[in-house]
Formats: structure tokens, C-alpha cells, sequence
């Protein structure tokens, strides 16, 4: 498929799903790049927090001290609050996009009860149009629902695992 026809296709799923389309890719998108931007962070960024963290204690001259423990625990709270960044909201948008989804059900519903209510059985095209329109918006709000669900598990334990590593840096 060359990458006009996929353009093309992308358009008219947007037209024929109706005015919540805009909210589903949106959402999406929003969506996509916060798991996108925790695997980098999980990869790269992580590791080396946690390399500087312990190598910074390490050449701290006072670790017994409780001003210094209090700032060792700081720092491992830190590394677990970075660990955890966007997590919720990951989940939020996954759980947001069906609803959205169904939102553009009652949308292509409501359209389909208008063009009954106005031309009665006769307007065949226009039916079809809102139901389309409201099937095309559920099958994107759940699909891009549905799409986060691995990620975001997987993610949930990245994050553990961090936190526990986080966790083994605190001697208290």
C-alpha cells in the first residue's frame, strides 16, 4: 500500500467516524508517545539515573549521618517517582478511549435517528451513514484502547522492578 492510499484511507476513516475521531487519534497519539517515552526511559535514561545515584552516595564522605539518610531516601524516592511518571495517565487513556468510542456510537446513532425522523425509511444512504459512522467510532476507540493494554502492563513492570532496584540502593 503505498503511503498516499494509506494517507487516503486514514481521511476517510476520520470522516465517516463522525466528530469524536479527532478526540480518538488525539487521545491516541497522546497515549502512544507517554509508552513510547517510558521504554526510552526504561532502556536508557534509567539506568544511568541509577549509576549516578549510587555513585553519588558512594563518594559521599558522610552516609551515616541522618541528614544523610534523609537525603539517600530522597533520592531513592526519586528514582521511583521517575520510575512511575505517566503511568496513571497511560492507564486513563486507555480506559478513556472505548468511552470515547462509544460516545461516537451515540453521535452515529443520534444522526441515524435524525435522518429516520426527517425522511423517514426512505433516506437509505443517510442510515447507513450514522451507523456507519457510529461503528467506525467504536471499532477506533476500542482498537486504540485495546492497543495500550500490553504496553501498559509491561510497563507496570518496568516500573516494579525499578522501584524494587530503587528500593535495594536504600540500606535503611
Amino acid at each position: 500500500m503505498s503511503p498516499q492510499a494509506f494517507a487516503d484511507l486514514g481521511r476517510e476513516l476520520l470522516r465517516e467516524g463522525g466528530a469524536v475521531m479527532p478526540w480518538i487519534l488525539g487521545s491516541s497519539v497522546v497515549m502512544w508517545t507517554m509508552i513510547l517515552d517510558r521504554y526510552v526511559y526504561f532502556r536508557w535514561r534509567h539506568p544511568r539515573l541509577v549509576e549516578r545515584t549510587a555513585a553519588a552516595w558512594q563518594q559521599r564522605r558522610d552516609t551515616g549521618s541522618r541528614i544523610a539518610r534523609r537525603l539517600r531516601a530522597q533520592h531513592v524516592a526519586d528514582l521511583r517517582f521517575a520510575a512511575r511518571r505517566h503511568l496513571p495517565l497511560i492507564r486513563t487513556l486507555i480506559q478513556t478511549l472505548p468511552l470515547l468510542g462509544l460516545l461516537g456510537t451515540v453521535s452515529g446513532l443520534i444522526h441515524t435517528f435524525e435522518m429516520l425522523s426527517i425522511f423517514g425509511g426512505a433516506n437509505r444512504r443517510g442510515i447507513a451513514s450514522g451507523i456507519s459512522e457510529a461503528l467506525v467510532a467504536t471499532l477506533a476507540g476500542l482498537v486504540t484502547g485495546m492497543s495500550g493494554l500490553w504496553p501498559s502492563a509491561d510497563l507496570e513492570q518496568h516500573a516494579r522492578a525499578a522501584c524494587d532496584e530503587a528500593g535495594r540502593l536504600d540500606p535503611v
